[in-house]
């Protein structure tokens, strides 16, 4: 979608849709989503309101990460399409309101792309971080081609960690090379070269995988924000209306680096993420062993506090100013969806109520917009699992568009899906909530639409919270008063002065100085302060 607004101006105005390919929408019926697919399900996403979305992974690639283990970073990989069908899908999308943004895997390529294999045997190319040495240094992996020695790996072994050189360097160690050393030089470059091939077919820009990960040992980033920070400046001059989002999870160190904005995730360095989990994370579905068992604010026990999350955003916020944005998902593709565990449809209505009148950028992930659930006991795929109660294939399965074989996903029999679909049999779909309007979708869609038509309700403007704990009280823009009850339990607090109007609320009352939310209430009201 072409457009001279800079990418700081019309992202003001994005609401993020998440797309994982592989289980959006399959075109030719081999059981996995394509770009074919996507294309036909854009009036979806055009109806719905979304006008930014951004793809998982879809370059040339084993798969044996999903996709995060990229083979070749200029072609797609054929089980979605061709470079043309995503040229086309990205105009067929434009023509629609909507931008296109690629996931860009920076620290790490797959062990089988040309260049690793190049390196694995050419004990000069530095385009990987190696050690010449007797032993493996930790986490170190021995090498698979004639070269001596051991590379480092990001994540799975399969994925060499590129180098971008490490922020201190050590004589006894001499494959810690400085950030301006050739292999580092030649990365940063490579970078650069990836994403104006990109832009040059009609994307929006990109969202950068673990963007924190580039340079090694590198206390507080400091290095790798320097990375960013260049490509920044290259980018603006190069493609000023292409948006840099990150994976990063710290934006008060991310925004300031070069990113236009970065989320909130289920990790990072302040809490290990403690400020999404603390709204979301009820402890099922995607769980990491070092966390510690919470309560989410929204939770229907309403034992949760919103304090961690307010006072997260409220710091970040305070050092980002005007130069980006911090971007809050309903879920992804590496976290437990909204609808996990106990969580049940009925209180899904007040967090997208929170989620979209929140002076953050929202980011919906595929599905949610109609409650679809992290499904346990789904198998394993591509490297989904991470731990013994950390398996992602449960926020990966097929989007449940009808009631047709495969939920209308595909036609391929279903034991050839990419991945099982939702077995209970009262799974929401788009066609059943499409006709139904007290449905979830309706009202995410009525929320998405009043958010674009209200500045004050977006990601600009004030907010001033009147109460953090149930109900949730903020006033937007001294013009909207919003109140969320994620609890089971009714709920009140003091109103503020004035009257109000009801813009889209249900079992919420504001009368007599009062507010009352209703069990999973939510409400979002006009407020006339004469």
């Amino acid at each position: 979608m072409s457009s001279p607004r800079p990418a700081t101006e019309w992202l003001a105005d994005a609401v993020l849709y998440q797309i994982y390919p592989q289980s959006f929408a399959d075109s030719d019926g081999d059981g996995i989503g394509d770009f074919a697919g996507i294309e036909a399900r854009l009036d979806h996403l055009q109806w719905l309101g979304v006008n930014t979305v951004w793809f998982n992974p879809c370059f040339v690639s084993p798969f044996d990460d999903a996709g995060y283990d990229v083979a070749d970073y200029l072609n797609v990989a054929p089980r979605y399409g061709t470079n043309e069908d995503l040229a086309r899908l990205t105009e067929a999308a434009g023509r629609r309101g909507i931008r296109v943004l690629l996931d860009l895997v920076a620290g790490h390529t797959s062990d089988q792309h040309p260049w690793f294999r190049a390196s694995a045997n050419d004990p000069a190319d530095q385009r990987f971080i190696w050690a010449d040495t007797e032993q493996a240094p930790p986490g170190f992996v021995a090498s698979p081609g004639s070269r001596p020695g051991f590379y480092q790996p990001n994540f799975f072994e399969s994925q060499p960690a590129l180098n971008f050189g490490h922020a201190r360097t050590d004589p006894a160690e001499p494959w810690r090379l400085p950030v301006d050393a050739e292999g580092p030089r030649a990365n940063r470059q490579a970078l650069r070269e990836i994403m104006d091939h990109w832009l040059g077919l009609g994307l929006s820009g990109f969202r950068v995988d673990m963007a924190a990960s580039l340079v090694k040992d590198d206390p507080g980033q400091a290095e790798t924000a320097k990375l960013w920070t260049e490509l920044r400046g290259w980018l603006d001059r190069a493609h000023p209306q292409a948006a840099l989002l990150s994976e990063w999870g710290d934006p008060q160190v991310s925004v300031p680096a070069g990113f236009h904005a970065d989320f909130f995730l289920q990790f990072g360095p302040r809490g290990d993420g403690l400020p999404l989990r603390s709204l979301w994370n009820n402890w099922e579905g995607t769980v990491s062993e070092p966390w510690e068992p919470l309560e989410p604010y929204f939770g229907a026990r309403g034992e949760g506090g919103f304090a961690t999350f307010l006072d997260a955003w409220r710091e970040a916020t305070g050092v980002i100013g005007d130069a980006g944005f911090i971007s809050l998902p309903t879920s992804n593709h590496d976290f437990s969806r909204l609808a996990t565990g106990p969580r049940t449809a009925e209180q899904l209505p007040a967090a997208f109520a929170f989620q979209l009148t929140w002076p953050t950028l929202p980011a919906i992930y595929y599905g949610d917009e109609i409650g679809m659930r992290y499904v346990p006991g789904t198998p394993t795929r591509e490297g989904s699992r991470l731990g013994p109660r950390y398996d992602r294939a449960g926020s990966r399965t097929p989007m449940q568009w009808d009631d047709s074989p495969n939920a209308g996903f595909s036609t391929a029999p279903a034991d050839a899906l990419y991945l099982p679909i939702d077995p209970d049999p009262a799974r929401p779909t788009v066609a059943a909530q499409r006709a139904d309007e007290g449905s979830l979708l309706h009202l995410v869609r009525r929320l998405i639409a009043l958010r674009k038509a209200t500045p004050e309700l977006g990601s600009g403007g004030s907010t001033e919270v009147l109460h953090d704990g149930y109900p949730l009280v903020y006033v937007r823009g001294g013009r909207y008063l919003v109140v969320v009850n994620p609890r089971s339990e009714a709920a009140k607090t003091a109103a503020p002065a004035g009257r109000t109007t009801a813009v889209e609320a249900r079992g919420v009352t504001v009368a007599e100085g009062r507010i009352r939310a209703e069990g999973f209430g939510f409400g979002v009201f006009a407020l006339d302060a004469g």
